[in-house]
């Protein structure tokens, strides 16, 4: 047994070992607004819920261990305390982990990660139109607990209304496990879901600037055959291909045997997004569309 002071351990060691060993944990999608109203979507594993009278959701956006700055989120609370905390579920995760990318403040993450944004009822900020699951909250508390690097900041929430799918839903009114399909995150790049095989990976785009799925021909963002996974893992790719690729791309005998059947051809970039080739499928799809 390996015995650990985590006091001389080091940030980033203690960091990666609570990562791995306080796990799974859920994850809280929160959706905020500053005062002129810009929205801001970022998702959290630090997250719990902590009691039901009052309804207490709690969830912490820490300060960056890098640089001790403080997160878009946290910053919006500070001006408008109100928050929607929405479900992730396995269909959405890979639009989630991109919206985790380090924009720039002012970039709409709904638009970025290709998500729906819905008005609230009694918050400000909008809801997840594609989560099951929505908790419209009022903040009743920010603890900030160091103000160092990696300092937990404590945003203590009540629920003041919650939107529900009732496909979610078992026989006997309860949130089924395998139907709402929960994603939880583990250590690392890794994630479970509450059905199928559990765990899976994804890597965190901290250091990449995807390009987003804004970014993506407009054939491909309503396609009827790519899922909001396939423009996830499209939107996390950090650049577009160049005239030249598409230009080749076009040449090839495979595109021209696709080209008047979009939906086919739709399958064809589906097919290499499942089999780690996104980029190829991105120059494909950007082909079709030019």
């Amino acid at each position: 047994m390996r015995d650990i002071d985590p006091n001389e351990y080091g940030n980033q060691n203690l960091h990666k070992l609570l990562l791995g060993g306080v796990a799974p944990r859920p994850i809280a999608f929160a959706s905020t607004v500053d005062k002129k109203g810009n929205p801001n979507l970022s998702p959290f594993s630090f997250y719990n819920a902590f009691g039901v009278n009052p309804s207490t959701l709690i969830f912490s956006p820490s300060r960056r261990g890098r640089d001790n700055t403080t997160k878009h989120t946290l910053e919006n609370i500070k001006e408008v305390p109100e928050v929607v905390l929405n479900a992730v579920t396995y269909s959405m995760v890979h639009q989630m982990s991109l919206s985790s990318t380090e924009y720039p403040k002012g970039v709409n993450e709904f638009i970025k990660a290709g998500f729906t944004p819905v008005e609230s009822v009694k918050v400000k900020p909008f809801r997840v139109k594609e989560s099951p699951l929505q908790f419209e909250c009022r903040v009743r508390e920010v603890i900030e607990t160091g103000g160092k690097p990696g300092s937990a900041n404590l945003v203590v929430c009540e629920i003041v209304y919650i939107h529900l799918d009732e496909s979610i839903l078992d026989e006997q009114g309860l949130i089924d496990p395998d139907k709402i399909d929960l994603v939880g995150r583990l250590g690392g790049n890794y994630y479970v879901r509450t059905s199928g095989n559990a765990k899976f990976e994804i890597p965190k785009p901290l250091t990449t600037l995807g390009i987003g799925v804004d970014s993506l021909p407009e054939s491909a963002r309503f396609s009827n055959i790519l899922t909001g996974n396939d423009l996830g893992q499209l939107g996390n790719l950090e650049k577009l291909p160049s005239h030249q690729e598409i230009a080749e791309m076009k040449n090839t005998r495979e595109f021209h045997e696709l080209q008047n059947d979009m939906e086919e051809l739709h399958r064809q970039a589906q097919s290499l997004i499942k089999s780690g080739k996104a980029w190829i499928a991105l120059i494909m799809l950007m082909a079709a569309d030019d």
